[in-house]
């Protein structure tokens, strides 16, 4: 029988056990570090400067052309990759505007320092 306690709560607060928490990933500006995929052009990872309709700004962009380490977008949101030399990243871009964004996916701290930690992928 499992008897681990993952939450209490007191005078009607909820408090999380502080291993529970993901942290939220770094900030640039103010702007949130997402997973961004659309629909024909793939899958984004970078600050969302903006979001209107099925279109996003990202700043320091990167495509994620291939991963490995990682089921999912979930996952690598969440997790990052944990086959980062089987992972095809080019490099960032300054700023790239998206179209036809199907998602947008907030990475947690763990997860941005993955894909960030990621070789640029060149040919």
């Amino acid at each position: 029988m499992n008897t681990e306690v993952s939450e209490v709560v007191i005078n009607g607060v909820a408090y999380v056990r502080k291993d529970d928490v993901k942290e939220s990933a770094v900030t640039l500006d103010g702007l949130q570090y997402c997973i961004v995929r659309t629909y024909s052009a793939g899958v984004f990872a970078g600050y969302v400067e903006k979001e209107e309709g099925r279109e996003a700004v990202l700043r320091n962009a990167r495509r994620l052309w291939y991963w490995d380490g990682a089921a999912s977008l979930s996952q690598l949101s969440v997790d990052g990759v944990s086959k980062p030399q089987n992972c095809q990243f080019p490099c960032e871009v300054e700023k790239i505007t998206l179209k036809d964004v199907i998602e947008i996916i907030p990475c947690t701290k763990k997860a941005q320092e993955s894909i960030k930690g990621v070789a640029i992928w060149k040919k």
